[in-house]
């Protein structure tokens, strides 16, 4: 029979999260604008009212998408149920979330908290380079960045052997990983 156990616990500092994006947005902003430049032989920014508005539509879309695509890693690798999920705002804290009640094996979680970087980031960039798009290219920097606490996260994960079970924190951006064959309560 499984025994209760004290986990190990990951928490995000999220100031230090914070300004590691900014100075990540920025230096992926300038980077990408550079290399497409050298790509196509050209260099040129549009700054519009249009273009602001159809930026910032297009991030929060992305945003949400990113926390979606989360919750789809916890389905399509976790075998989590659709039940299991929860998605939201955490205003004080300002950021989205995608959780689940059901912890993950650490090779499930892994994989769910990368998932979004590729849907949400590289796809854009890759698509921003291929058709010159800046816009397309600072959504790209923008996710890529935003997903630093994930890549965070994961780089702790790596710690622990595959078959720990991870469970989410449903308010903090904290993980709980447990030592395989451990009972873990899901209050």
């Amino acid at each position: 029979m499984p025994q209760d156990s004290k986990p190990e616990i990951i928490m995000l500092d999220m100031k230090k999260i914070a300004k590691m994006n900014m100075w990540l947005t920025l230096g992926l902003s300038v980077g990408f604008f550079m290399v497409n430049g050298f790509i196509h032989q050209q260099f040129s920014v549009s700054i519009s009212f249009w273009n602001i508005l159809l930026f910032i539509a297009s991030y929060i879309i992305l945003i949400a998408l990113h926390e979606v695509f989360h919750l789809l890693g916890f389905m399509i690798f976790g075998k989590v149920k659709f039940n299991q999920l929860e998605y939201g705002v955490n205003l004080k804290l300002g950021i989205a979330y995608a959780t689940t009640t059901q912890p993950l094996p650490n090779k499930a979680m892994k994989k769910s908290l990368l998932l979004p970087f590729w849907t949400t980031g590289v796809i854009p960039s890759i698509i921003g380079f291929t058709v010159q798009s800046n816009i397309l290219l600072l959504l790209g920097a923008f996710l890529i960045a935003g997903a630093i606490g994930d890549f965070y996260m994961y780089k702790e994960l790596r710690k622990f052997p595959n078959t720990s079970l991870v469970k989410d924190d449903p308010e903090l951006p904290r993980l709980y990983v447990y030592e395989e064959g451990v009972k873990v309560n899901n209050d």
